[in-house]
């Protein structure tokens, strides 16, 4: 075989390896290690999406700008981190039928890097639900967009996280006292939902356990004389709450009985749930209007003068229902004098009967 043979059967070898070679690479995107941009180079396109049996459509799009700053992005995590099954292309099928069933199966791996939360998770109300069969009830990924969790969020995006489920409470929140301080008046120290409701380990608020132990979420804020100060607003909600029928009632339950009902007011039978108002705001359940229907809903055969008798919270002084301080100053001074009195007499009882007992002659000798 001469020269020229030779030169044109190794072209037509190279040819044919280039032609069997090319496909592999448009069907296998070149893996870069630890580095996305292979990822990217595809999940970057808005349009990219995976339709399930049912006809459901996924979008797979992953913005390159958002992930490098969200909170994994900054971390250097890389796709495959969350994504350890997938190794090459083209991926293997997806087993999950629809979107909400590809979530469940995901969200595990958040247990690799986040073990103590994950499993504070798993004992919320929001796992509970899962459990017995909600599917839509809340995971990780539902409040913490893996592309796109931005470090450091604001206080106020919380109720925003939370209104992708509970939408209705969130418009009651941002017509209510704190919301408006929120969102507002950007005012960073009014509650927020994972305020009263816990960040990973929510509790079930329809429990009696719940509601029991609510004035203490209140006392957190309406104890804190620092905090209340700044508002001119007294720290003796609390404190009066506690002291009298009601509360007291209620703190027995929530010490001695916590799983039995008590059907004593707590601060939000009142205030309202999520819709609390100041008290000179018209459409608050303690307006002095709406005081006689809050009543009500308790004793239901109260009548117009029934809530004059509620102090509002207050201690009574000179100043503040002086009546009030009189009758309670009478019977501060009434009644350990009337005790004293009794045990005094006992004791002068008790010593004469030892002076006078029988067998006892004239002039002391036994």
């Amino acid at each position: 075989m001469n020269r020229r043979s030779i030169s044109a059967a190794c072209l037509v070898v190279f040819l044919l390896g280039l032609t069997m070679a090319i496909p592999a690479l448009a069907a296998d995107p070149p893996q870069q290690g630890g580095d996305d941009a292979a990822c990217l180079a595809c999940h970057d396109d808005p349009s990219i999406g995976y339709e399930f049996p049912g006809g459901e459509v996924w979008s797979l799009y992953v913005d390159r700008g958002a992930y490098q700053a969200s909170s994994h992005g900054q971390e250097g995590l890389a796709c495959t981190s969350c994504h350890p099954d997938i190794d090459g292309y083209p991926h293997p099928p997806m087993q999950a039928g629809n979107a909400r069933y590809f979530q469940l199966e995901k969200y595990k791996a958040c247990q690799s890097c986040h073990p103590e939360v994950y499993t504070a998770e798993l004992d919320s109300v929001h796992a509970r639900e899962i459990a017995a069969g909600n599917w839509n009830a809340a995971i990780c990924t539902d409040c913490h967009d893996p592309h796109d969790n931005q470090p450091d969020q604001p206080r106020t995006q919380i109720p925003v996280t939370c209104s992708k489920c509970h939408s209705g409470i969130y418009n009651e929140y941002l017509d209510s006292v704190h919301g408006h301080a929120l969102v507002d008046e950007r005012n960073l120290d009014v509650p927020t939902c994972i305020d009263c409701h816990g960040v990973h380990n929510q509790e079930d608020p329809r429990t009696t356990a719940f509601r029991l132990n609510s004035p203490e979420l209140c006392a957190s804020c309406h104890a804190n004389e620092t905090m209340m100060s700044a508002y001119g607003i007294s720290t003796n909600v609390f404190n009066t709450y506690v002291a009298d029928f009601h509360g007291t009632t209620v703190t027995l339950f929530e010490r001695q009985s916590p799983d039995i009902p008590s059907n004593k007011p707590v601060c939000y039978d009142c205030h309202g749930v999520h819709n609390m108002k100041r008290p000179d705001d018209p459409t608050s359940q303690i307006y002095a209007d709406n005081l006689l229907h809050t009543c009500q809903k308790c004793h239901p055969d109260a009548t117009g003068d029934f809530p004059a008798s509620w102090l509002s919270h207050y201690e009574p002084d000179i100043q503040t229902y002086p009546l009030v301080y009189f009758v309670d100053l009478f019977y501060k001074i009434l009644i350990p004098a009337v005790i004293g009195f009794m045990v005094i007499y006992v004791v002068l009882e008790g010593v004469s009967r030892l002076v006078r007992r029988p067998g006892r002659k004239e002039g002391g000798e036994a």
